[in-house]
């Protein structure tokens, strides 16, 4: 795999410590990538009501899924402007942050490579 990337979102990662097929050259070091959204009132009363009557709450789920995206791609980033070409050993975490809990963040973190 040869890089630099013209679109680091092209980075590969992965939660292995390797990737198969592909040896580690270099490792460059540890990368993050972190996003932290707000709570929305309505968002929150409506996802409190299907709570209550049943069912999944769509509208966190996506902001939940949008938030990992954007980590992973801030991680890509990162990785890219080290001059690697991978990304191994991701963690993903979910942290409720702010006064009563009025924030989500989430970050992801690996260790940037050569392979």
């Amino acid at each position: 795999m040869a890089g630099p990337w013209k679109d680091a979102r092209t980075i590969p990662v992965t939660t292995t410590p390797t990737m198969e097929g592909h040896p580690i050259q270099a490792y460059l070091g540890v990368v993050t990538g972190e996003v932290i959204v707000g709570a929305n009132l309505f968002r929150d009363m409506f996802a409190s009501i299907r709570d209550i009557v049943g069912g999944r709450a769509n509208s966190y789920e996506r902001v939940l899924a949008d938030a990992r995206r954007q980590a992973i791609e801030e991680l890509q980033a990162e990785c890219g402007s080290l001059g690697g070409n991978a990304v191994v050993g991701v963690d993903l975490d979910y942290e409720v942050i702010g006064k009563n809990g009025s924030m989500l963040m989430v970050s992801a973190t690996g260790t940037a490579v050569k392979i």
